[in-house]
């Protein structure tokens, strides 16, 4: 069985910062994009930030450039977010997915394997 395991959630103070991780299980996903979406209560789910499948290219959501960054490991096989100066407008549930493309996607619906997410709490 093919899964993805995401750890690093927390409860935060606002302007701390975060470091989540994304392990997959079951296979890798070396020659795939990956990404992070988050869900907060009452929202729709939406795209956080996006990394091709070598680790060169990446895009985010307007509202948290300049404060996250998705990386991947030398071996691409864990993708991680590292989330600064954090909002109590990040509170969410955050989700790892691979894609089953190599090249960076936003939507949703191209992300082939998710993970069960890890809650971020920010309070003010």
């Amino acid at each position: 069985q093919v899964y993805l395991v995401e750890s690093g959630g927390g409860l935060v103070q606002a302007g701390g910062s975060l470091k989540l991780s994304c392990a997959p299980s079951g296979r890798t996903f070396s020659n795939s994009a990956m990404a992070w979406f988050r869900q907060a209560p009452g929202k729709e789910r939406e795209f956080v930030a996006a990394i091709n499948w070598s680790g060169d290219s990446t895009e985010y959501l307007d509202s948290v450039k300049a404060r996250f960054t998705i990386f991947r490991d030398n071996s691409k096989t864990m993708v991680y977010l590292q989330m600064t100066s954090l909002k109590a407008e990040d509170t969410a549930i955050y989700y790892c997915a691979a894609a089953n493309r190599p090249g960076i996607t936003r939507l949703g619906w191209t992300y082939a394997w998710w993970g069960q997410g890890t809650q971020v709490t920010v309070s003010e």
